[in-house]
């Protein structure tokens, strides 16, 4: 572990992204929770053992994207259940995922990738959620323009393929999507995904959170090397920033389907399961 107590990586995180807003992300980060000393692959298992997980998906998406991981957290034991984010305001998808919480027996264990890592700090502080995972996702602080954020790094080449229609609704283009997002998921399957794509209100990804979970929360990040929709450099302070326990895998932005099993073993960890 780092001197943050609870900083892990499959690869040495270093320097790479932080030039410049390392001294924010010491200012920031806080004492976390106690953690176990033993590992699963590497990654430090949470003390407290979950019972249930809730997954949310990000934009251009919809609750398939999940698929490949969920029977792994099945056949651990897990009670797992995805939420289908509506897309329209963080009201609406903070509602719906507090909707599904609802339905299932904590201790929970909340999982975001990409945009719906900001439901995942505006409703991780909940009583029963006992960790937070965070999957190439955004990672906002409390209150904190994060598209400003995003712009001290280099655009990730998928914001060129946003498409805006005449009612506000927002997707992405076909190339975008296939070569951007969904970099080496098979092309048939990446079509598939493209077609069940959610559409969400153009103004979403400007909305900011009133809490940022994390800080009370144990947490896990997950880095996605060849991100071409979120800049890896950017997830890597998201963690750094976290103090969470943070693996990189060599994959595109939708991990979740390209490394269906190192994501569970991730929340696994999270879970407190072995």
């Amino acid at each position: 572990m780092s001197s943050s107590g609870r900083t892990l990586s499959r690869r040495n995180l270093g320097k790479a992204g932080l030039a410049g807003v390392v001294a924010t992300a010491a200012a920031t980060r806080l004492s976390p929770p106690a953690l176990a000393d033993s590992p699963v692959g590497g990654i430090h298992v949470a003390e407290v053992r979950a019972r249930s997980v809730v997954l949310v998906h990000g934009l251009y998406a919809d609750g398939s994207s999940w698929i490949d991981v969920v029977p792994h957290l099945q056949d651990a034991g897990l009670d797992v259940a995805v939420v289908q984010n509506p897309l329209t305001t963080l009201a609406d998808a903070t509602a719906e995922t507090r909707r599904v919480l609802a339905l299932h027996e904590g201790p929970t264990v909340l999982v975001g990738h990409s945009w719906s890592g900001t439901i995942v700090s505006e409703v991780g502080g909940d009583d029963g959620i006992s960790a937070l995972v965070y999957v190439a996702a955004r990672a906002p602080d409390a209150g904190e323009d994060f598209p400003a954020l995003a712009k001290q790094y280099p655009t990730p080449p998928a914001s060129a393929g946003v498409v805006v229609a005449a009612d506000g609704y927002a997707q992405l283009g076909e190339t975008a999507f296939l070569e951007d997002f969904a970099g080496g998921v098979p092309t048939a399957r990446a079509r598939a995904l493209y077609a069940v794509q959610g559409r969400n209100l153009a103004s979403l990804p400007g909305e900011r959170t009133t809490t940022a979970a994390w800080r009370a929360k144990p947490t896990w990040y997950q880095v996605s090397t060849q991100d071409r929709t979120i800049n890896p450099d950017l997830e890597r302070f998201l963690a750094h920033r976290m103090g969470a326990n943070t693996i990189e895998l060599d994959t595109s932005h939708l991990s979740l389907i390209t490394e269906p099993r190192s994501v569970a073993a991730l929340i696994l960890a999270a879970a407190g399961r072995s």
